[in-house]
């Protein structure tokens, strides 16, 4: 019987990985544009995604929700708002993609970066 996860672990516990997503996802918020592994970059485009199709319906609702997993950082959360969101209302998924670079130098992690599409 095939027991698979449903996400990549990241070799980490699950609280761990839950700050991991979402500093990396504060990051690409504010910066647009990140360096990362490839595990991770896969792991934050869907964790990203989620985030841009709740701002692109703009009420206290998914403010709050949208605020509560980005750890109450309300520069980041006014930005998807009123920047991100507005750019991908007529897009239907597929905000961010990866560009894989090669290997790193130090441990030879494959990476990636990670950037909006528009």
């Amino acid at each position: 019987m095939r027991s698979r996860r449903g996400y990549r672990t990241l070799g980490v516990d699950s609280e761990r990985r839950k700050h991991l997503l979402r500093n990396l996802a504060i990051s690409l918020i504010e910066h647009e544009r990140i360096t990362t592994t490839d595990a991770k970059s896969k792991e934050l485009i869907r964790f990203i995604s989620k985030l841009i199709t709740a701002a692109k319906n703009d009420n206290l609702s998914s403010r709050r929700r949208v605020l509560s997993k980005l750890n109450n950082n309300k520069v980041a959360v006014r930005k998807l708002f009123d920047d991100l969101a507005p750019r991908f209302k007529e897009r239907n998924g597929g905000y961010v993609r990866a560009i894989k670079l090669g290997f790193r130098k130090g441990d030879a992690a494959p990476t990636s970066i990670v950037e909006f599409v528009e």
